[in-house]
């Protein structure tokens, strides 16, 4: 059992966000609404939230400024927005979780669903809240931080420190520069569809490979050689695009 708090300056989003959580998420047992990050804070006096639905636009004070806010509590956030590329990719890369407007009953029963899987500290969270802020900050996407949570804590990493993912079954291995490989709980898939923006191509079902650390390919298309030694396979069906990305870039 949870209680939640809808922080949306539309009053249909806030409304119609608060009866699918009537109608469809039992596990919230109590839910209110605050039209702007001040009404938010005035109610945050009275009522301690263990999950928050967060609108990214607003006026006067956004979603961002929301969690900058100074002695806040400890609860997880899932953030609504419109189709929003450039906040939604400083979300994904934050670890953390969203709702695109307009919001079905499907998906947000999945986010809760999602909140409850969760395992993280006051202090991961607010990690996580913290790589947001500074990745809004970065002129370019590229400069985003990767956050990866783990049981051991949460990490970060650069883009360009990456060398290649590798899958594990429903994990992901992360070779990067210089540096031990991570192992992440989340699946290649998964990074693959925040990095395949960012010069990272996908060689073969088991490989994600950073384009910038590609020194060649065989005389066959049969597998790559990267700029620490390692010698990845490229799968039959993906050589063509391999080929094509290598001869753009």
């Amino acid at each position: 059992m949870i209680k939640a708090l809808i922080i949306d300056d539309e009053p249909k989003a806030r409304s119609v966000l608060h009866q699918f959580i009537i109608s469809f998420v039992p596990e919230i047992t109590e839910a209110r609404m605050a039209a702007s990050v001040e009404e938010a804070r005035g109610i945050l006096q009275v009522f301690k939230p263990d999950l928050v639905f967060l609108d990214v636009e607003m006026p006067h004070q956004n979603g961002f400024d929301f969690l900058l806010l100074p002695n806040m509590p400890d609860f997880d956030v899932i953030f609504t927005t419109a189709y929003n590329q450039y906040a939604i990719q400083a979300i994904r890369f934050s670890a953390l979780d969203f709702l695109l407007k307009p919001i079905s009953p499907e998906d947000l029963r999945a986010a809760v669903k999602r909140h409850f899987s969760k395992g993280e500290s006051f202090r991961q969270r607010k990690l996580l809240f913290d790589n947001l802020a500074a990745n809004i900050d970065k002129r370019d996407v590229k400069d985003f931080r990767l956050a990866v949570p783990s049981s051991e804590g949460v990490f970060f990493f650069m883009i360009h420190e990456i060398l290649r993912l590798e899958a594990d079954r429903n994990y992901t291995i992360i070779h990067l520069i210089g540096k031990r490989p991570f192992i992440a709980s989340k699946t290649l898939k998964h990074f693959e569809d925040m990095l395949i923006k960012f010069r990272f191509v996908r060689t073969h079902k088991s490989h994600l490979v950073n384009l910038d650390h590609i020194i060649r390919i065989s005389n066959n298309n049969e597998f790559i050689i990267l700029s620490d030694g390692s010698r990845i396979e490229v799968s039959r069906r993906k050589k063509d695009e391999v080929q094509r990305q290598l001869n753009i870039h």
